[in-house]
């Protein structure tokens, strides 16, 4: 079974709740990709290690990374390069408390539209239900 931060385990969860995005004017600072790949490099303290949880590419994780970086007035990822054990990434301290404030906004988002999304699931087919 693929770990549950995988591309594949991604793609395998069933949920039929809404999927909260902040966007300030035409700006997408911080969705749920971003947040999850943020929490991954806290996990792994790389953006390389951070890539490989969730089924993308160096290119690619770098690239969301300094997007959202560049959104905010300090970043939410910072690097540090050499040294005796090498190179490596962690999440600073604004970082922690833009994700723990954006899981806050999820939350309250997800709680105040559950019967909403359950009813509306309703008219789904059921192939893309399961």
């Amino acid at each position: 079974m693929a770990d549950a931060g995988s591309k594949a385990a991604r793609g395998q969860r069933k949920t039929n709740l809404p999927r909260v995005q902040v966007l300030f004017g035409a700006v997408f600072p911080l969705g749920p990709g971003k947040a999850a790949l943020i929490e991954a490099v806290g996990r792994t303290g790389s953006i390389s290690g951070a890539a490989r949880e969730m089924g993308m590419s160096y290119a690619r994780a770098w690239k969301l990374i300094t997007a959202t970086n560049a959104c905010f007035r300090e970043p939410l990822v910072a690097t540090s390069t050499g040294g005796p054990g090498g190179g490596g990434a962690y999440v600073t301290d604004t970082g922690v408390e833009v994700l723990r404030r954006y899981r806050d906004i999820e939350d309250k988002a997800v709680s105040a539209v559950t019967e909403e999304v359950k009813d509306l699931s309703g008219f789904l087919n059921e192939a893309i239900d399961d």
